[in-house]
């Protein structure tokens, strides 16, 4: 898990970029942070949608291919229930099925005081290549 960890810490440009950190992994999970910045915040002065989506498919990237095999994802959905502004969001992905071909996963993006900010739920193809293999 550690090779793994390090691998997403430093090869996941986009989300490094956006000042996600990867706080936890393990089969299956996967836990994130992002410290908000005001880069992070839209006109209406919340933080963006696109950055709360960020990171919530950072934590499903992690968690879909903490098995070692490459998941691509295929399809997510995101709902936002509340906004933030403020503080730290927290995502927490979950697998919830895995089959041979896809995988599905949930995840709960939550504020410094563990109220839920969105709920984002994707699906994954899982290929036959290690995900350390992949682009290199």
């Amino acid at each position: 898990m550690q090779k793994l960890k390090r691998f997403f810490s430093t090869e996941d440009k986009f989300a490094r970029h956006a000042g996600i950190e990867l706080v936890d992994v393990g089969p299956g999970w996967a836990k994130a942070s992002m410290k908000i910045e005001p880069f992070h915040f839209n006109a209406a002065g919340t933080v963006h949608g696109g950055a709360i989506f960020t990171l919530a498919d950072f934590a499903f990237a992690v968690a879909s291919n903490s098995h070692g095999t490459l998941a691509m994802g295929i399809n997510t959905s995101v709902n936002f229930v509340k906004a933030a502004t403020m503080g730290t969001l927290h995502a927490e992905a979950m697998e919830q099925s895995k089959g041979s071909k896809l995988a599905s996963y949930s995840v709960m993006i939550t504020d410094d005081a563990g109220d839920v900010v969105a709920i984002f739920q994707g699906m994954v193809y899982r290929k036959k290549e290690s995900i350390l293999q992949a682009g290199s």
